[in-house]
């Protein structure tokens, strides 16, 4: 189950996001793993106070507000011609920048600009604390940081460190007092404060640059400067989330994802894979871990009905004493006028008209889960069969280790740079939709065979897995992809560039939330929202009782 802290960050997040699309008017923006998207892409947070940190959830949200009032009230493409192009004078220029928009909330939101001057505040006294004031240099850019956004904005500094910055501030005044004044007066149009921003930021770059560390004895204060200065631009996740979900038949497919080879890709229904007696002893197996579980499986599937299911019409109910008129029924009306049972109601059942779609990551780091996964699964593929909705139990590992007779091939064609996916792709079917669960359960208990666990390429297994349900006809089709962390392939890790499996899985994840199929997160041990905008987290070693159940279908209802 996933724990108090996690489920207390996931909504904070959630509202963060709603309040943030409110005061920006931008739509699709929301919160995944911690950081700020418009939709596939990661929005720009470049100020440093604007940077969340998971130990500072009760600042959170005016970091949120932050974000909101730089994306509505800051020009972005303005802004990116007119910023220096890196160092010192880039922090200092990011920074004012911030400040201006944060000195612009409307009057009627108080709460905004208590927010926004709460997370300055934290911000600052983490970095008085963790040591950036404790040099020449960090106590200069600390008291510039002070006093321009006390001036742009009208706000005192901070009380705790006005002592320690007062003889800098008073040093500083002469060379910076004209540009401050340019910032507070020039606040509302952009391009005029961009002018004093740069005048600003480099004329504290020149007094920086005398204090360079040329020892060891400033190894610290350049390590702290390196958090400041590690920006947070645009170069994140491409825009077209759908690349990617098209087929892979040749060396290089279409979009920014290729395939070296597929010729030794794989589909296998998972039970003819392991030995009959082997899978006779792996049912076994599972059938007491359920047991141990203690679910009631008739419970679940009145509470999967609860949420998927959505009332049909199913015919008429006569006889009754209320409704419309029953035609056939008038002739006894007139025979027996004080009969009252004249009228029909139409009636209706709950018909849970859906196709659920487990996908289980069968990496060599989910060997050590299986037994929890293949628990979970079986206990949800018995009730919603109760629950008349279709399912699908599948998995993805690779046939190989290191890529096996793909990256030999690889290796034969010269070693090609940037060769894409680079192992034998392995995708298997443990229950599919067609197959009740009763006919499918030994099948099931594959999941606990061991040596089928090697690696992951998740991005095009998830494509695989909407590809399948597509095929179904069903009015509301959902993915829940079980794993414990990012795909993992050695030999395509090493042969292309970083992160190459995970920006396509955020591809494929971020095209298929824009379409008719709906992809949640269950991460095992592990939180998923960094790659999935709807996911919780269970418990590695599982969990006796209800409590999982009801937290994954918290995701759905």
């Amino acid at each position: 189950m996933s724990t108090p802290e996690t489920r207390r960050r996931q909504q904070v997040e959630e509202l963060s996001a709603a309040a943030i699309r409110a005061v920006s008017g931008v739509p699709d923006a929301h919160f995944r793993g911690g950081r700020l998207h418009r939709g596939t892409r990661p929005a720009p947070a470049p100020a440093p106070h604007l940077r969340s940190a998971d130990e500072d959830v009760q600042s959170f949200r005016g970091a949120a507000d932050g974000m909101a009032l730089h994306l509505s009230r800051s020009d972005r493409e303005l802004h990116k011609r007119l910023r220096p192009d890196g160092g010192v004078e880039r922090l200092l220029f990011e920074l004012l920048e911030q400040f201006r928009v944060e000195s612009l909330v409307p009057a009627g939101f108080p709460g905004v600009t208590a927010n926004v001057r709460r997370r300055h505040e934290r911000w600052s006294l983490s970095a008085h604390h963790n040591g950036l004031t404790e040099t020449a240099r960090g106590v200069l850019l600390y008291t510039v940081a002070q006093v321009a956004r006390a001036r742009i904005t009208g706000e005192p500094v901070v009380e705790e460190t006005e002592d320690l910055i007062e003889a800098t501030r008073a040093a500083i005044a002469p060379m910076l007092g004209a540009q401050l004044a340019g910032l507070r007066r020039n606040r509302a149009d952009q391009a005029a404060f961009a002018e004093h921003a740069r005048a600003l930021a480099e004329t504290v770059a020149g007094l920086l640059e005398p204090e360079k560390p040329e020892d060891s004895e400033d190894e610290e204060d350049t390590a702290a400067y390196a958090l400041l200065l590690d920006f947070d631009d645009e170069t994140g996740a491409e825009e077209g989330g759908a690349a990617g979900l098209g087929d892979h038949d040749g060396p290089v497919a279409a979009g920014s994802y290729r395939v070296f080879t597929t010729d030794y890709d794989r589909e296998d229904r998972a039970g003819p894979l392991v030995r009959p007696e082997l899978l006779r002893e792996l049912r076994e197996r599972l059938d007491a871990r359920v047991a141990k579980q203690g679910v009631n499986v008739a419970r679940l599937a009145r509470e999967l009905t609860a949420v998927l299911a959505e009332p049909e019409r199913s015919g008429w109910d006569g006889a009754q004493e209320e409704g419309q008129i029953d035609g056939r029924a008038l002739a006894r009306l007139i025979a027996t006028p004080a009969d009252r049972r004249v009228f029909r109601v139409e009636r209706t059942e709950p018909v849970a008209d859906v196709l659920v779609t487990f996908l289980i990551d069968c990496s060599g780091s989910m060997k050590a889960h299986r037994e929890t996964v293949a628990v979970l699964v079986d206990l949800f593929a018995r009730a919603l069969d109760l629950a008349g909705a279709g399912c699908e139990i599948l998995g993805f590992t690779t046939g190989a280790w290191h890529g096996g007779r793909a990256r030999r091939d690889w290796m034969r064609a010269g070693r090609p740079k940037q060769p894409g996916r680079l192992n034998e792709r392995r995708h298997l079917v443990f229950k599919d939709a067609a197959t009740p669960w009763r006919r499918a359960r030994r099948d099931v208990a594959a999941l606990l065979k061991a040596d089928l666990f090697r690696e992951g390429v998740d991005g095009e297994a998830l494509a695989w897995a909407a590809e399948r349900a597509r095929g179904w006809e069903a009015r509301r089709r959902l993915v829940f992809v079980l794993s414990d962390g990012s795909p993992m392939d050695g030999a395509t890790a090493l042969a292309n560039e970083e992160r190459y499996l995970d920006r396509h899985l955020v591809q494929v994840a971020d095209g298929l939330e824009r379409s008719d199929t709906e992809v949640y997160g269950i991460g095992v041990g592990l939180d998923l929202s960094a790659y999935y905008r709807r996911s919780v987290v269970v418990e590695a070693e599982g969990d006796t009782g209800f409590r999982t159940f009801r937290e994954i279908l918290g995701l759905v209802s």
